[in-house]
Parts: C-alpha cells; sequence; structure tokens
C-alpha cells in the first residue's frame, strides 16, 4: 500500500479527492531554486516551513470561493495528517506528537496571517525572514529570490481557476 493510501484510508472521497492538490504543494514546495537560490534550510524544519508556504498561498487564494470551503478544510486535515506521519517517522512518540501537531497548525496559522497581508515582495521579506529563515537573514539575493517567488505564484494562483487549483493544477513556482 502507497504512502498517499496509507494516509488516507479512512477519511473518504474527500481527502482522497484533495490529494492531487495536497502532492502538487508538496512538489512546489521541494523545487530545488527554494533550497539552492533562495537558501532556504534544507531540513526538516526547512522543508515544513516551505510546504506551509505554498500551502498558506493556496489557502489563502481559495478562502474567498465558497466552493471551495469545504475542499480547504480538507487540504488543513491531509496537511495535519501528514505532518503527524512525519513525526512519528522520525521518532517523535504519541505523548508528545499532539502538541508538536498543535505547534504546526499554530504555525501553519500564523503563516496564513502574514502572508495575506504581505502583497508584494518588499512586504513580504520580514514575514519570510521570520517563517522560513527563523530570524537569521539568508542575504539579499536570497532573501530576494525567495520573496519574488512566492509574489509571483500568488498573482499566478489568482489567475488559476479553482477548480483547477483544487484538481491540482498549481502554477510554477
Amino acid at each position: 500500500m502507497s504512502f498517499l493510501q496509507r494516509l488516507f484510508r479512512g477519511r473518504g472521497d474527500d481527502a482522497a479527492a484533495i490529494t492531487p492538490l495536497y502532492s502538487a504543494i508538496v512538489t512546489r514546495a521541494r523545487e530545488p531554486h527554494w533550497y539552492l537560490d533562495g537558501r532556504v534550510p534544507d531540513t526538516i524544519d526547512g522543508r515544513f516551513d516551505m510546504i506551509a508556504a505554498i500551502m498558506a498561498a493556496v489557502l489563502i487564494r481559495l478562502e474567498d470561493d465558497p466552493a471551495a470551503r469545504a475542499p480547504s478544510t480538507h487540504l488543513a486535515e491531509v496537511f495535519m495528517d501528514d505532518m503527524v506521519g512525519q513525526l512519528r517517522e522520525i521518532g517523535v512518540g504519541d505523548v508528545v506528537v499532539g502538541k508538536h501537531a498543535g505547534r504546526m497548525m499554530s504555525a501553519l496559522g500564523g503563516r496564513l496571517t502574514a502572508y495575506r497581508t504581505s502583497t508584494d515582495p518588499v512586504e513580504l521579506k520580514p514575514a519570510l525572514v521570520r517563517n522560513i529563515y527563523r530570524g537569521v537573514d539568508p542575504g539579499e539575493a536570497a532573501l530576494d529570490h525567495v520573496a519574488a517567488a512566492l509574489t509571483r505564484f500568488r498573482s499566478e494562483l489568482a489567475q488559476t481557476p479553482s477548480a483547477a487549483i483544487l484538481a491540482g493544477t498549481l502554477p510554477p513556482a
């Protein structure tokens, strides 16, 4: 049984329908340019931060579409299920996995707030330093790269129909 089949076992058709979108988000977040040109740390935390950044952009895009509200909720649930699975895979025990999962959902919520109000690369940079680089300045070129790429991604998402996004068709990041 594949990882995604195990992940969605028992969740029903709603979660399974969002699988292509979640896979596309993770794929975008793992693109090498983030880690090479953007100097995002290629660590567990850095990868989480990029998934959360792409996820936040998608959720922000979908939040004004009434037809996307339920799928957005399923997307957040799938994200949480994946993060819990990742925590268990790296050895976080059952006793504290819930606490870690709560922090991850809180982190996603914080990023939604920060990125929602940051609509251009200049406004976005402080949020990126805080949320992706964990307070460490990565250098101007790296920060410019990530800010421009995320801003471009959000702009292109705005031009993409919700149905296409929900089907897993994301613009390049």
